[in-house]
């Protein structure tokens, strides 16, 4: 821990003495999805899954239950192959998922090992305003090397998330971010269990291939959208039994919205970060739209098996490394000019007369630290995917409680598209109109005039 370390409790000191008796400081580095963090003290719950990433250990004390987070600078693998330096919390951006239970005191210590000050904000939660977060505003920021404590009450049971509120435009850009979790202390109606509970953040990145470091000046032109950090086919499944009820938990810190849609089930928008939706105002989706700074809750029966598409509808959000003043250079026969430019360049190649398809088969030479625009491989080929796009997977077979990824589905016969063994022998004929040609009709148009009267034209 820094040698100059300092902390504050709604304003006052605390001695020296009692940091030495701070909670331990839990931290990973790996991108795999760690299994459910099961609670070994305090009040029992389900706990979630947070995807490519892990809950954050506690301790009980007093009745208190003690967290201890560290922002600082972290590595973080988007996808195999590419690596970038961000910024986030106990080794990894985003940081571990808080998990505790509606009515649970909690005692969180943040320190900083930034190059700067930082403080974070409970994004949802009801809390006394001196520990709002607030830089400036709620709190002194927290300096490089000091140590801060937040201490609350969970008063409401929801999904929510933790973020700084100081030189933001830097630091989420950076990849400072986390979820938090607040489960029911009982039962409610409008609560219901569920068998799988997942959770994960969006978030987006400028990275031009072959640097590490995010352009944290962008504003819109992102060229990585990331669940957890993470990127297709980096993003792990996720994998339930048939008949489970699933919770997914989105909370977006993008600088855009982000339609996510399910492939063939509906769901219900359960919950906000505002707390759980009544039943009565709940209709079926097959996509939702998560706004800037925004979480949704989003619950379904997986009655349907298969490997089916999780993603952003957005087309240019399933992309990877993304240039955004390449032509279109489709329906353009540009095999005379390659050959032409071949003799000057022979590592020419042709891109884009036919869409962006043939990028996927290439296997053009990439800079250093990036992956392909459009990669991925599933049990047909190319997925031609990349960014926000994971594959729920469905199987009757899956253990109850069992995360680990049952594979590929193997669909029964008959139930598979499939390709005609010829084209058909000719084009089927066109119907054609019996009702001659439409009468002429008449139309009034009034528009105003310069003095600002109307007029009537025909």
């Amino acid at each position: 821990m820094a040698q100059t370390i300092t902390a504050a409790v709604a304003g006052g000191s605390v001695a020296r003495a009692a940091l030495a008796a701070l909670p331990d400081v839990a931290t990973r580095q790996g991108a795999d999805t760690a299994p459910p963090l099961t609670p070994s003290t305090g009040l029992p719950y389900r706990p979630v899954l947070t995807v490519n990433g892990w809950s954050l250990p506690w301790r009980m004390k007093d009745g208190v239950k003690e967290f201890h987070l560290v922002a600082e600078p972290v590595v973080r693998e988007l996808a195999p192959g590419m690596k970038a330096h961000l910024w986030g919390y106990n080794g990894q951006s985003p940081g571990p998922t808080i998990e505790v239970v509606e009515g649970d005191r909690v005692r969180l210590y943040v320190t900083n090992r930034l190059p700067e000050h930082t403080s974070i904000h409970w994004h949802g939660q009801r809390l006394p305003n001196g520990m709002d977060g607030v830089s400036g505003l709620t709190q002194p920021p927290i300096q490089p090397g000091q140590t801060f404590v937040y201490e609350f009450v969970a008063r409401r049971a929801g999904t929510f998330m933790y973020h700084p509120h100081a030189d933001e435009m830097a630091q989420i850009a950076m990849g400072m971010m986390g979820m938090w979790i607040t489960h029911p202390r009982r039962r409610s109606a409008a609560i219901a269990e569920v068998e799988r509970d997942f959770c994960f953040l969006l978030s987006a990145f400028d990275i031009d291939p072959g640097s590490y470091t995010p352009k944290i000046m962008t504003m819109l032109d992102f060229n990585l959208w990331a669940w957890n950090s993470r990127i297709f086919p980096g993003i792990d499944s996720f994998n339930v039994r048939q008949g489970d009820r699933v919770r997914l938990r989105v909370g977006n810190l993008t600088m855009t919205n982000h339609p996510i849609h399910i492939h063939g089930h509906e769901f219900e928008v359960t919950g906000t970060d505002g707390g759980a939706v009544p039943r009565s105002a709940r209709w079926p989706e097959v996509t939702t739209d998560i706004a800037v700074g925004q979480m949704r809750q989003i619950e379904f029966i997986a009655d349907e098996p298969g490997d089916w598409a999780v993603h952003c509808h957005k087309s240019h959000h399933t992309m990877n490394a993304m240039g955004h003043s390449v032509p279109t250079m489709i329906g353009v026969d540009h095999q005379g000019l390659a050959a032409k430019i071949g003799k000057l360049i022979p590592d020419y190649m042709v891109m884009g007369e036919r869409g962006m398809a043939d990028m996927t088969e290439m296997e053009m030479p990439l800079p250093d630290n990036t992956v392909p625009m459009m990669t991925g491989q599933g049990p047909f080929g190319s997925v031609e995917m990349g960014g926000m796009f994971s594959v729920l997977k469905v199987r009757p077979d899956q253990p109850h409680g069992d995360y680990r990824d049952p594979g590929w589905y193997r669909q029964p016969a008959g139930t598979s598209v499939r390709a005609l063994a010829a084209a058909p022998a000719e084009a089927p004929a066109r119907a054609t109109s019996t009702q001659g040609a439409p009468a002429a009709i008449e139309f009034e148009v009034r528009k105003p005039n310069l003095n600002g009267h109307h007029g009537n034209h025909r």
